[in-house]
């Protein structure tokens, strides 16, 4: 990519947005395009029509979603498959209409059916049913990554899918009714530690296995993959490795200094048994994650701490 090539991040205050600005400024890009949702509703088709009409970028990174955890995908059923289906076909129908050739579409491991053989390889797309607690959600995921590949058979565009696993880091979102495991844990953690609670609460089993990617690293492997010019329809973004529920909570337990004993409520969904994705195609490339988990959830715990103290009175 020309370092002076206009380079639309949508989502920009957004935990995965935020990286990707960060990733292109660090990287020398001088002319990185935003829009808050006061300036762009991403909701309403003529508007985003009209802002990349009149911005014309040259590439454009779809990183604005309605994301949330098992309860919030559960509940707002709705919400989320409407939501993210406008999002996603405004933008890219919209670039099309621009005459934007490159673009990265950023959608979720939860695409894959849920008993999907792991590690999740790209080519198990559509090859069984989905986790039913999130299904709404993947189910946009997955027309976004289908729109992606047919405007590049319709009409010879560029348009790539990128497929992280679970994310965390700066910018994360806390919210306990709609956050996801890791940044909940942090929280609640966090909380018991302030209170002196003797025991901490995690939602399932613990028994489920997840894989986590520190957001970083994921705003760097989508440069690296845009810079290379994949013609990757579909790429797995991830680690390769992962953890039980349990261990993760054991290890936020550390790190935040929380001394208690971990209690699970058995009654509460696990979730897919087990979400791995395989990152050979990406390995294949040139190139692997570099912030390991410890080290992640320190500089995540570190964040979550400045933003409660920027939010506390003195």
């Amino acid at each position: 990519m020309d370092k002076n090539a206009k380079i639309f991040v949508t989502g920009h205050r957004g935990m995965v947005g935020s990286a990707l600005v960060r990733r292109l400024q660090q990287g020398g890009y001088t002319s990185v395009i935003t829009a808050g949702r006061a300036e762009l509703d991403l909701l309403d088709q003529a508007a985003v029509h009209a802002f990349l009409a009149e911005h014309r970028p040259d590439y454009i990174f779809i990183a604005a979603a309605k994301v949330g955890g098992i309860q919030a995908n559960n509940i707002y059923r709705a919400d989320f498959l409407y939501q993210n289906l406008m999002i996603e076909a405004n933008l890219i129908h919209g670039a099309h209409l621009a005459g934007v050739q490159r673009l990265m579409f950023l959608g979720s491991s939860c695409i894959y059916p849920k008993l999907a053989p792991q590690p999740l390889k790209e080519d198990s797309l559509l090859t069984g049913p989905l986790e039913p607690t999130n299904e709404p959600y993947a189910i946009a995921k997955i027309a976004g990554i289908k729109l992606c590949e047919s405007y590049n058979r319709q009409y010879g565009r560029q348009y790539v899918s990128a497929m992280p696993t679970n994310l965390y880091g700066p910018n994360d979102n806390y919210d306990l009714q709609s956050s996801h495991v890791l940044p909940a844990l942090i929280r609640k953690a966090h909380e018991a530690k302030q209170r002196g609670d003797g025991e901490l609460v995690v939602w399932g089993t613990g028994t489920p296995l997840r894989e986590f990617l520190y957001v970083d690293d994921l705003a760097d492997a989508c440069v690296y993959l845009m810079e290379a010019g994949t013609d990757d329809v579909l790429t797995n973004i991830g680690v390769g490795e992962d953890v039980t529920i349990r261990q993760l909570a054991e290890l936020v337990c550390e790190v935040v200094g929380f001394p208690g004993k971990l209690v699970f409520d058995t009654g509460k969904p696990d979730g897919t048994p087990r979400k791995l994705m395989d990152v050979s195609l990406l390995a294949s490339r040139g190139w692997r994650a570099r912030t390991g988990l410890r080290e992640g959830v320190a500089l995540a715990y570190a964040d979550f701490r400045a933003r409660v103290n920027a939010t506390t009175p003195a």
